[in-house]
């Protein structure tokens, strides 16, 4: 027997179908007029609100601070636990999606009595509320902030309301945040300026104690008062043994010359010692431990003081973010009363069920026109069918 040709078998399919027309047309139009009278009137339409919104920048205060106060910010800012980072935009995302702000939507708009809701548990008319609204990230990194209802006007107005209270969510957290920056950074200055003072008046005291204040200046004047001191000793000297050669021990000025040359052996000695530190002479075998202290003293105080001036930066920017109330979320496309349906798609869902129903009749034509055929051959085919026919009858019998 020969395969027949594709041809063949559409004609085929088509006679079958004009066979049994009223079989087919019943199964096409009657589920496509059912489907076409559900979309147009019975089915409420859904229409869709959309927003773009700019999340708030990320330009944490810090990265100011790092080049009004230098490099070495970075590395002071992560010692007192100071983060570069920003999650701003994070924490507006949270917003939008917390329940908070999903509840105030569904209670200012009574959307229980709008949705028909005849549940017993809240989270399910929240669920309801959460399959109708929907936010997403685009490739500029914008929000893109979508809710969807039966009533177009009444979209639009809870897309505003939601940014509204979304907005004021991230104020209250951003100036709680700030509060409690701002009060931990104030305690950081008290503690600090305490610091501060008592260094400054240990320092004080070393210096009133040690007669050490500028200690280059003193070294380098202690080093000139020796020096001058070495070279008029010497010259004394060679004048007292110029003397002791010409006149002898015995001369008045070999006596005042020897008293001149004690007096300067002995300010050399009292010099070497520190006993000239009202001069403001140092000892030069104390000087390395005494410029030690001085050294280390004012590395602490301009330590502290840095500190001190970034703690009081710090803590101005957090007084002014948590009085700030501008907005923070930038409506880039505002919403609007969109009333173009975005579902039921009405001529899908026609040429879909159209098609189905159309498959389905000419499935079934062609399948009672084998029946048939087979019948009037008695084959195996048409027993098999029949018994399974026979089973199904008896059983709606009994």
């Amino acid at each position: 027997m020969q395969n027949p040709s594709l041809l063949e078998l559409l004609f085929k399919i088509i006679n079958n179908a004009l066979k049994h027309f009223k079989l087919v047309s019943a199964i096409v139009l009657v589920p496509t007029i059912i489907v076409f009278v559900l979309v147009m009137w019975v089915i409420d339409p859904v229409y869709s609100s959309r927003a773009v919104v700019s999340p708030p920048n990320s330009n944490n205060s810090l990265g100011k601070l790092s080049g009004l106060m230098g490099a070495g910010m970075g590395s002071m800012s992560s010692i007192l636990g100071l983060s570069m980072s920003d999650n701003d935009a994070d924490a507006v995302w949270t917003i939008l999606h917390s329940w908070e702000i999903h509840n105030q939507i569904i209670e200012e708009f009574d959307l229980k009595n709008h949705y028909e809701f005849d549940g017993k548990f809240h989270a399910d008319l929240l669920k309801k509320f959460r399959k109708n609204f929907s936010i997403e990230s685009n490739n500029e990194n914008m929000y893109e902030v979508t809710i969807k209802d039966k009533d177009y006007k009444k979209a639009k107005k809870m897309v505003d309301f939601l940014l509204e209270k979304a907005d004021s969510s991230f104020n209250y957290f951003k100036s709680t945040q700030a509060r409690l920056s701002r009060e931990y950074f104030e305690n950081r200055i008290h503690l600090i300026l305490k610091d501060v003072d008592s260094l400054q008046n240990a320092f004080i005291a070393f210096q009133k104690e040690n007669d050490f204040y500028e200690p280059n200046a003193q070294l380098e004047g202690t080093l000139t008062y020796l020096n001058k001191l070495q070279m008029l000793k010497e010259e004394v000297g060679m004048q007292l043994h110029y003397e002791k050669l010409k006149r002898g021990e015995s001369s008045k000025k070999y006596e005042d010359l020897s008293k001149q040359v004690q007096t300067l052996e002995a300010s050399l000695n009292k010099t070497l010692k520190g006993n000239q530190k009202k001069l403001g002479l140092v000892s030069l075998n104390q000087s390395p431990d005494l410029v030690a202290k001085y050294v280390r003293f004012e590395e602490e105080i301009k330590i502290h003081v840095l500190l001190y001036k970034v703690l009081r930066q710090q803590s101005e920017e957090f007084r002014i973010e948590e009085a700030k109330t501008l907005k923070n979320l930038h409506v880039l496309e505002p919403p609007w009363e969109n009333d173009k349906k975005v579902s039921p798609l009405r001529g899908i869902l026609l040429i879909f069920t159209f098609s189905m129903s159309l498959l389905l009749a000419l499935v079934l034509s062609s399948f009672l026109e084998l029946i048939e055929n087979e019948k009037t051959k008695n084959s195996a085919l048409f027993k098999e069918w029949s018994q399974l026919i026979g089973v199904f009858l008896r059983r709606a019998k009994v």
